[in-house]
């Protein structure tokens, strides 16, 4: 599987948008940046592509939207993840607020511990 490099631009987006938290956590992951609430991923880039981690509800809701989809490598997509719509690059309000339900849901998570 060839993982896809994000552009400097990518990651200047995906940082842009992470929530100022102070137990949020930006760390680089197989050539991507992801951010981590309390040792769990909420949210990641694999290429160009955002994608955040959300209860099967708000998954589903994403999913309706158009440019949304699964998120992470083709051939072994992340089941509990969603890539953001790239159109909404343009439309902060509509990824705060699903960045915020994916940080929201994640926090929520039991803590994952230090390997």
């Amino acid at each position: 599987m060839k993982m896809p490099k994000p552009s400097a631009e990518d990651k200047d987006y995906f940082r842009s948008i992470v929530p100022d938290h102070p137990a949020v956590e930006v760390k680089p992951m197989f050539g991507n940046v992801a951010a981590f609430v309390n040792g769990n991923m909420f949210m990641g880039l694999f290429g160009p592509a955002v994608g955040l981690r959300l209860g099967e509800s708000e998954r589903g809701k994403l999913l309706t939207v158009a440019g949304s989809g699964p998120f992470g490598p083709e051939e072994r997509p992340m089941k509990e993840y969603v890539s953001l719509p790239a159109s909404w690059r343009t439309e902060p309000s509509k990824t705060a607020s699903w960045v915020e339900k994916a940080l929201d849901h994640t926090a929520a998570l039991p803590p994952k511990g230090k390997k």
